[in-house]
């Protein structure tokens, strides 16, 4: 019995037979099927052994004494330092240590492209990324590629699946979008202060945060885990200075019906300290407009990440690859990385790659659809895979994409189209890709495909792929993911020469309530230098009449009116689904006048409308703030 060092462990092999031909002849056999017939198992590792220091050199006769290496048929039996131990020699060849002579030619084996491999750079690749694949992991892959097959069947679908975070839940706009979220058979999760408020007026098994915005440290971001939108209703609360009902149905008319005064936090600590809290804890999830950046130029620094070379020689192979920086190589003269490198099939081999080490803290990648890279491509068909798992060897979730030669390029790769892959196989019962746990990448340029397909594109020799950036990202269209609920007339109060009499009584009234609308639009800022994609609805002063009136959208912050509660909850959940109100700033009024009430028939309801009809007509840009940044004009 032999003992074989081996990149999963101490392989034992039974000693060879004396009787050459049928004991290789099923050795090739057996190392065809484990090596041949799964190109994974040769692209992670080889069942290369070390040398066993028992024993003399090979006798000065012997045809296996060379100058620097010693090949055996199969490169699982093959001594990493050229030298061949006693035991193994003997039983390769009958005579040993007499003169006669031991020739690769009496094994009857065909001669395979064989090339010395480099111990050294095997054992630099394992220490760089922090040791070997699991020898458990490894004996059971050789069981079961003898045993067979698996059976082929599609591999499990990526998640991609957000909840919506409904802020304000138990406010009279924040109830409604809650409850038609739910008809609609979407994921809700609410933000609030009062637990038992809030199950018994949204029902026992709601999914909810206590957490108040104007306290940051209710609000940790891992509470916010799985949000990818959210719709804030919160606002500061104004209600009559003589009180009101139990059901706030003075509230409900509308401040025009009562002297108002600010009940609780004030509007700086609500509309503006509160903003800023509630941004802060969702806007990971949310994600940003243009993406987040893993390795490439981020606001005007190099983001870099750890790379290695993970190539063929963890199985024997020759293959070399390596990363650099130019620090003047991108397309307009930026800091790009290089992954080049040279490939070779010698020894079974053929693939080369770089792999970062494990992030410290892993990616959470959540708010995006997928990874995009600008590269500078070479013809080739490379693969991209990142792993959710801190071990070594275990599942990488990965998309092939080819290059056109000698240009620029953007390659999107959506989560969607990522298949789990172990070893260069489906795995077909594996759990979904995790967005939320990225924890390493890696590019690799191979000779194999999956499922044992070959890479249509792989040639042998040197190669070269320029990659400036790699960031996650947003697909188009692009739609909101954070809609808040404002109020019209917020760039009023210090509009010059405005007739304030004119003006609804928030306006008039903005100092006395605590700068309400003044805060209320550093909220709004706070929102659009955010980076989220984002819809700001400014609704006319809110009414509990039913939804279904025709309405006047708006811009610039001019109009007055009302509106129902039930409508602006439907125009918030639409905008969330509509690229035509994403980074738009409106207002919003029903048609019929403040003094005439608006009812339906329950059994003759309105059509629903198709608010992308209001929202298509939207500008970028216009929020009323220009007449207030509007210098005089030199006479």
């Amino acid at each position: 019995m032999q003992l074989l060092l081996t990149l999963g462990g101490i392989v034992s092999i039974p000693t060879l037979s004396p009787h050459l031909s049928p004991t290789i002849t099923r050795g090739e056999e057996i190392s065809n099927k484990i090596i041949h017939s799964s190109y994974g198992l040769m692209e992670v590792f080889h069942l290369q052994g070390s040398p066993c220091f028992a024993g003399r050199t090979c006798c000065e006769n012997s045809s296996y004494r060379q100058s620097s290496r010693y090949y055996l048929p199969k490169p699982f039996l093959q001594l990493a330092d050229g030298n061949i131990s006693k035991p193994v020699l003997r039983n390769l060849c009958p005579g040993y240590g007499l003169s006669s002579t031991c020739r690769r030619d009496r094994l009857g084996v065909k001669a395979t492209k064989q090339e010395g491999w480099d111990f050294g750079r095997f054992v630099k690749t394992l220490y760089f990324f922090q040791g070997p694949p699991n020898p458990a992991k490894l004996l059971e892959f050789i069981i079961e590629k003898l045993s067979g097959p698996a059976p082929s069947k599609p591999p499990s679908k990526m998640d991609s699946a957000g909840i919506i975070l409904v802020s304000g839940a138990t406010g009279g706009v924040g109830r409604r979008v809650v409850d038609i979220l739910r008809k609609k058979g979407l994921s809700v999760r609410v933000l609030v202060r009062n637990e038992e408020k809030a199950r018994r007026m949204l029902g026992p098994d709601v999914d909810l945060i206590v957490g108040d915005i104007t306290k940051e440290s209710t609000l940790n971001p891992e509470r916010f885990k799985g949000v990818k939108k959210v719709i804030n209703a919160v606002s500061v609360i104004v209600g009559p200075k003589e009180g009101d009902t139990p059901d706030r149905a003075k509230y409900s008319q509308g401040i025009k019906f009562f002297e108002p005064e600010i009940k609780g936090d004030s509007p700086e600590t609500v509309e503006y300290i509160g903003m800023r809290n509630l941004i802060n804890a969702v806007k990971n999830g949310v994600g940003m407009r243009n993406g987040k950046v893993l390795f490439g130029l981020a606001d005007g620094k190099f983001k870099d990440l750890p790379w290695g070379a993970l190539d063929d020689v963890v199985m024997g192979g020759v293959s070399e690859s390596s990363f650099f920086m130019n620090s003047n190589g991108g397309e307009n003269g930026e800091p790009t990385g290089v992954f080049r490198g040279v490939v070779s099939t010698a020894n079974n081999g053929g693939f080369t790659s770089i792999r970062t080490k494990n992030f410290p803290v892993a990616e959470d990648l959540s708010a995006y659809d997928g990874l995009e890279l600008r590269l500078k491509g070479d013809g080739r068909r490379y693969k991209l895979i990142i792993r959710t798992s801190r071990e070594w060897d275990t599942v990488g979730y990965t998309a092939s994409f080819n290059t056109v030669n000698g240009q620029w390029q953007s390659v999107r790769l959506p989560f969607s189209s990522l298949r789990p892959i172990f070893r260069a196989r489906t795995v077909t019962d594996s759990p979904p890709f995790d967005q939320s746990n990225v924890v390493s990448l890696q590019l690799m340029f191979s000779k194999f495909e999956y499922d044992g397909k070959l890479n249509p594109s792989f040639t042998e020799g040197p190669f070269q792929l320029p990659v400036s950036s790699i960031r996650a990202y947003i697909k188009d269209p692009i739609t909101p993911r954070f809609v808040h609920v404002s109020s019209a007339g917020v760039t009023r109060p210090d509009r010059p020469g405005l007739d304030l009499s004119k003006q609804p009584p928030a306006v008039r009234l903005n100092k006395e309530l605590g700068f309400i609308l003044t805060f209320k639009l550093k909220g709004e800022d706070l929102i659009r230098e955010s980076g989220m994609p984002y819809a700001i609805v400014r609704p006319c002063a809110l009414t509990e009449e039913p939804a279904g009136a025709d309405l006047i959208f708006d811009q610039g912050d001019n109009i007055t009116g009302k509106i129902s509660r039930e409508e602006i909850a439907r125009i918030c959940i639409a905008a969330l689904e509509s690229s035509y109100a994403c980074d738009k700033t409106f207002e919003v009024k029903s048609v019929v006048p403040f003094s005439e009430p608006f009812t339906v028939d329950p059994e003759n309801l309105p059509p629903e409308k198709d608010y992308n009809e209001y929202f298509k007509n939207l500008k970028d840009g216009i929020t009323g703030k220009e007449l207030l940044e509007r210098s005089p004009v030199a006479v």
